[in-house]
């Protein structure tokens, strides 16, 4: 760690942006500890506002925007993924009444030929 927190957790905001941006979710697992260091640190300091700490307040926020959006995207994905698995294993349709009725698939279909 750095001698001044606050420069040293400016500095891992940026790396933990490109992380985001790139899509490294293990390098913001690995980021997570030193970021929590910093943040305790910068506590122990008792400086209420400057010029530094607001700039990292604003990357912060930037890179929670981020976080979330990563999460959102993950979280079409898995929908995304079990909508595809529930198609994969029942067919699906609606009659005049507007009723939904699922038919099992056959798991495996085998194609016949004939001779």
């Amino acid at each position: 760690m750095k001698s001044d927190p606050v420069k040293a957790l400016e500095e891992l905001l940026d790396v933990e942006r490109a992380a985001l941006v790139h899509g490294d979710l293990a390098d913001l697992d690995r980021l997570m500890p030193e970021k929590e260091n910093l943040i305790g640190a910068i506590n122990d300091l008792q400086v209420l506002e400057s010029d530094d700490l607001i700039r990292v307040q604003k990357k912060a926020a930037r890179n929670q925007a981020l976080l979330n959006s990563a999460a959102e995207g993950i979280r079409a994905v898995a929908d995304r993924m079990t909508e595809l698995r529930r198609v994969r294993q029942e067919f699906s349709t609606y009659d005049a009444a507007g009723q939904r009725n699922g038919f099992a698939v056959r798991s495996r279909a085998k194609l016949e030929k004939r001779a």
